[in-house]
């Protein structure tokens, strides 16, 4: 794998990561309902599940980099339409303003927040197809050590999600009731939709 290559994951990372999703709602109703503690706990849980996602998807990619290229291939284009799915869908939502930094109001308990955080995660069928969707699209078959690339992608991805993550958990309550916190959405949304779509470009381009 090239610096380029590592370079753009990071970027990918950190842009889909910034963006006030399902995860940032948890953390930071957490926060609020509670001490900035308890949103990191949150975000920690959260991270440990990123980190099960990246052992399960190396476990099935690898798997299927072993029996078939062709099916590699095809896991890498389906994932491929998947980004373009989301894409869209984050395009549409900057454009028709949605409300994903509404809070809602939880009834969970303040205890085991951390372990909440590892179940919430781990149960999320959407982060694991994520991570069979995303982590493909920077692999270099040629380069051999498919496993030990989808490893240390993987690993990257969860630590810079926890730290976007452990970054809402302290700063989530102000940026949530800044008057501008609609528009920083809307921007990130838009910019995320259009590195997915990207992305999905980049495999149709690729001749790896």
């Amino acid at each position: 794998m090239d610096i380029n290559t590592l370079l753009l994951f990071v970027i990918a990372c950190l842009t889909i990561n910034l963006i006030p999703g399902p995860d940032v709602v948890y953390i930071v109703s957490n926060t609020m309902k509670g001490k900035m503690t308890t949103g990191i706990k949150a975000a920690l849980g959260l991270g440990a599940g990123y980190v099960v996602h990246t052992l399960a998807a190396c476990l099935g990619l690898s798997a299927i980099i072993v029996s078939s290229a062709f099916a590699f291939t095809a896991v890498k284009w389906l994932g491929a339409a998947y980004l373009v799915y989301l894409g869209i869908q984050a395009l549409l939502s900057a454009w028709r303003g949605g409300n994903s930094l509404q809070m809602t109001q939880s009834t969970n308990s303040n205890r085991n927040i951390f372990m909440q955080g590892v179940v919430v995660s781990v149960l999320n069928p959407k982060v694991a197809l994520f991570f069979l969707s995303f982590l493909p699209q920077f692999i270099d078959i040629s380069a051999g050590a498919t496993s030990t690339q989808l490893l240390m992608l993987g690993l990257i991805f969860s630590a810079l999600a926890t730290g976007c993550n452990l970054l809402y958990a302290t700063l989530g309550s102000w940026l949530f009731s800044h008057p501008n916190s609609m528009r920083y959405s809307r921007a990130l949304e838009s910019v995320s939709g259009v590195l997915l779509i990207g992305l999905a470009g980049k495999i149709a381009l690729s001749d790896k």
